[in-house]
């Protein structure tokens, strides 16, 4: 396939993050804000509002841009029965990280894609275990002021200097 035949691709998303990582791939994209509502429904299951939040994104993109192929994503932290979100600041952030020290957070990633050329859609779920040791305050603070995950679900970024905080993680810098 020639560069010419290759489709147009749509990241339904305004996060730095998810941007970042399809840049990996080396592949040209757009970024577009999907507009939705976020909100949880009631009754629904955290794994169904990750699948169901990543397709509204990717269906909200592509219903406005016909014959591309668009991929919409949704991130879902949750320890026990509380689900943690972006926490914004840098005290429920440190909150956030106090409450998980010593304990398990379930990361759920869904992926939606729809091929407007084929019409066809495919979804995938990720469950990824993360296993907290424990934080000391002085720790935390470190870390949120090294790695800034304010706008992160559960306020850990694995995928940079949160691996320090997993129980047998291994740091890629002092923090």
């Amino acid at each position: 396939m020639s560069a010419h035949d290759a489709p147009r691709l749509i990241l339904a998303s305004t996060s730095a993050y998810r941007r970042a990582l399809l840049a990996r791939l080396g592949m040209p994209f757009e970024c577009l804000p999907p507009g939705c509502d976020e909100r949880r429904l009631a009754d629904e299951s955290v794994p169904a509002l990750a699948q169901r939040l990543a397709r509204l994104k990717a269906e909200a993109v592509a219903s406005q841009h016909p014959g591309t192929v668009v991929i919409g994503s949704d991130q879902v932290a949750v320890r026990g029965a509380e689900i943690l979100g972006k926490p914004g600041t840098i005290e429920r952030c440190t909150e956030q990280l106090s409450r998980s020290s010593g304990h398990e957070v379930v990361f759920l990633t869904a992926v939606h894609v729809v091929d407007g050329r084929h019409g066809r859609a495919e979804s995938h779920l990720d469950r990824t275990v993360v296993r907290f040791r424990d934080l000391h305050a002085d720790e935390i603070s470190r870390y949120i002021a090294a790695d800034a995950p304010l706008d992160c679900a559960g306020g850990f970024k694995a995928e940079s200097l949160g691996i320090a905080l997993e129980l047998g993680g291994r740091p890629k810098a002092e923090i």
